[in-house]
């Protein structure tokens, strides 16, 4: 698997980039801005971009998207239902707005094929209704549910302080470890967290 990571935006969003060498294909999580950024990072990698996938829809995972479709008009858009924009409710700073034919939907369960990898989607709300965690091979791209020795914020539209608990608790509760690839600052492990985060811990009740 290849995997790439570069800061995008005003307050430095973590964009991602998942690829399968033998097959080509490549898919970017959260391209939240810096569209020149995240165009030479697909660039470098040589791989064709499948995809964009998205954590949540907050404006600052999003900015990238209108360059990227430019170029690749035909592009699918993943997200959590709930992260759309409600119908006549616009609320762009919170939610992503439709993406027209573009758009596509995942949630708890689902799994999307990248050439040969697999990708789990976890519904993790808290930071917001429809936020996700992606899942493949030993990576977790954990948007703003999980940081290194912190949680995302709960105090926004569709934020929820009891959620977040749970959705920590969840992935505490995962087998093994992973590389935990959050939405802002420092990656980190997920074993790392369970002995040294305060939001996890308190979640696992200890």
């Amino acid at each position: 698997m290849i995997f790439d990571t570069i800061p995008v935006g005003t307050i430095g969003t973590n964009c991602y980039l998942i690829g399968d060498e033998a097959a080509g294909v490549c898919a970017v999580v959260d391209p939240g801005g810096s569209p020149e950024k995240v165009l030479a990072m697909i660039e470098k990698s040589g791989l064709a971009l499948q995809m964009i996938l998205l954590t949540h829809g907050h404006w600052d995972h999003v900015g990238a998207i209108p360059a990227l479709l430019e170029k690749w008009p035909d592009l699918p858009i993943y997200a959590h239902e709930k992260e759309l924009c409600p119908a006549g409710e616009p609320k762009p700073r919170y939610f992503f707005p439709h993406a027209g034919k573009n758009q596509r939907t995942y949630d708890e369960g689902d799994e999307l094929a990248l050439g040969g990898l697999q990708l789990k989607v976890l519904h993790t709300p808290g930071h917001s209704g429809g936020s996700v965690v992606l899942l493949v091979e030993d990576v977790m791209l954990c948007g703003d549910t999980l940081f290194a020795g912190n949680c995302g914020r709960y105090d926004l539209s569709g934020g929820d302080g009891e959620q977040m608990l749970q959705s920590l608790k969840r992935l505490a509760d995962l087998e093994g470890d992973y590389k935990v690839c959050p939405g802002h600052s420092t990656l980190t492990t997920l074993e790392q967290e369970r002995q040294t985060n305060p939001y996890m811990r308190r979640a696992m009740g200890v």
